[in-house]
């Protein structure tokens, strides 16, 4: 998370504050964060039903992905005092099934050192910390601080890494007292969001690091002395904005014994659509430095990044720690925003939600490695009712009158479809308002096509409703659509999960009917079925 995303009316809002919330931390409050109220209602107008997201108030970046003792824990970058962005916290949250959360406490609140920014959690099995008790290992997160007055007199040194550790399974985290662990060099103002993960064949933590427009790489045998190790990108990937919440992780490819190494990288501005975005990199580690598989050098040095989401609203997604996948996957999860309009956007008593949390795997494709994108397969849990309809030819309109009845507003689409050349086939969402939402497939341009212009409230930012565009990864063959769609957002997963897209949506009332049409030819529809998913609140 970073000053230079939030840098809108919410930062100075949040300095203000900050004053008398640090005035307060140097009196001993630091060890005894605020509470946060656990009793969601969940049932506002645009309020995601499936998604995570807080009880109040304002949300942003995943924080300390880890999974320990049966649980998938959530920290998040929390404002509990207003709906924009200010003093942050990590608000917390754990599961089971990685859809039915239980709020908790906030675990770590600013103090004397300044705001707590985004970091990450690793489960200290060897006890290299010394933090652990009574032979059970600690949770040690680590994170960034910020100092909003060391960064309002453009000191060039005002975030640093810190670490706090927990013994009662991530419920509440003592402070280091020797924190920084990491301190700020000087002249390095965007120095921030470590991602720490243990490299097995160096017997040591890694740490990556944000700095402005670049990763670093850091090495510790105890999580408490760093030292530095290499640095990467200066010359890869988009640099339209700062750089945010690296994730490095080793990973095999689909279907094969390789072992690669992939950086995801979030950037804002410069995402495909504006704003917010997540790059990756695919590429080796060998414990000092990551380098680029040859292919993927190739890619980058014809397109200026290749995207994980193609909409607007997945940023600052970064991976669990520790979670029970195979080696081939990883589980990831992103924030369903864009800096661009986070905190104009009409909610209330909250602002923002996460995405679907999501399964990653890596595939060999004809024009090189690329990442596959599909919801968890927990996801299953919610289903309902389902209905399926006979293969179609469709050469205009038609309304799907057959899932009337079904929970539109939260439900699952699939659709298998081979448009004619030149033919502009989808799907549209409406209400009886004549407030519609658009989402198919160009064929002339081989590009999938996202259409909020008219799909509700967008008053609040005039960089809402445009058209989102995404190259289709897949070559050849017909399209395959799977979207979950949940009151106020759709999640595209397009050709399984090689093309994603992510967009909100605020309607004035639920979309509840489904028009299918073909415009400029006919689309043959071999599969198309809705099945209807259950609330998680």
């Amino acid at each position: 998370m970073g000053v230079g995303a939030a840098r809108a009316e919410g930062y100075w809002r949040g300095l203000a504050v900050s004053l008398a919330f640090m005035a307060a931390a140097l009196i001993g409050c630091a060890e005894h964060p605020t509470e946060v109220d656990t009793r969601p209602g969940y049932r506002e107008r645009h309020r995601p039903q499936l998604h995570f997201s807080p009880p109040a108030m304002w949300m942003n970046d995943p924080n300390g992905l880890v999974y320990h003792a049966g649980e998938y824990h959530l920290y998040y970058q929390f404002y509990p005092n207003d709906r924009v962005w200010g003093p942050m916290h990590w608000g917390h949250a754990v599961s089971r099934d990685l859809f039915h959360w239980e709020h908790l406490p906030i675990a770590l609140a600013p103090d004397q050192h300044g705001y707590i920014f985004s970091g990450s959690a690793v489960v200290d099995h060897h006890n290299s910390s010394g933090f652990g008790t009574d032979g059970e290992p600690p949770m040690v997160a680590i994170y960034t601080y910020h100092d909003p007055e060391r960064a309002r007199l453009q000191t060039g040194d005002h975030e640093s890494q810190a670490i706090a550790y927990s013994n009662d399974r991530g419920r509440s985290f003592r402070k280091y007292a020797g924190n920084p662990v990491l301190p700020n060099p000087g002249g390095k103002p965007d120095f921030r969001d470590p991602k720490v993960f243990w490299y097995e064949p160096g017997q040591q933590w890694v740490m990556a690091l944000s700095v402005h427009d670049r990763v670093q790489f850091w090495a510790s045998n105890n999580l408490r002395n760093w030292r530095f190790l290499s640095e990467f990108g200066q010359n890869w990937g988009g640099h339209d904005g700062t750089w945010e919440c690296p994730d490095l992780f080793p990973i095999r490819v689909e279907g094969s014994d390789q072992l690669k190494w992939v950086l995801l990288l979030n950037l804002n501005p410069g995402g495909p659509q504006g704003g917010s975005g997540t790059q990756y990199f695919v590429g080796d580690f060998n414990g000092h430095e990551f380098t680029l598989e040859p292919r993927f050098a190739d890619t980058l040095r014809q397109q200026p990044a290749v995207w994980l989401d193609w909409g607007r609203d997945n940023y600052a997604g970064v991976t669990w720690s520790d979670a029970p996948l195979p080696d081939h996957q990883r589980l990831f999860i992103g924030w369903m925003s864009n800096w661009d309009y986070a905190q104009q956007v009409p909610t209330e008593p909250w602002r923002s939600a996460m995405t679907l949390p999501r399964v990653l795997s890596l595939t060999e494709q004809p024009q090189g490695y690329r990442i596959r994108g599909l919801p968890a397969p927990q996801l299953d849990q919610l289903r309902g009712a389902s209905k399926a309809l006979p293969a179609m030819r469709l050469s205009n309109t038609r309304m799907l009158s057959e899932f009337d009845g079904l929970p539109i507003a939260t439900s699952e689409l699939t659709i298998e479809a081979q448009p004619q050349a030149d033919t502009v086939f989808g799907l549209e969402l409406s209400n009886a308002l004549g407030e519609r939402y658009r989402l198919g497939f160009d064929s002339a341009s081989n590009t999938y096509f996202s259409d909020r212009s008219e799909a509700g409230d967008h008053t609040f930012s005039d960089q809402f409703a445009r058209v989102h565009r995404a190259p289709r990864e897949q070559h050849g063959g017909p399209i395959r659509l799977r979207l979950v769609l949940d009151v106020a957002s759709v999640e595209l997963f397009a050709d399984d999960g090689l093309t994603v897209l992510t967009d909100t949506f605020f309607p004035s009332q639920p979309f509840d009917r489904i028009t299918l049409y073909s415009e400029g030819g006919a689309t043959e529809l071999s599969e198309i079925s809705l099945t209807g998913l259950r609330r998680v609140w």
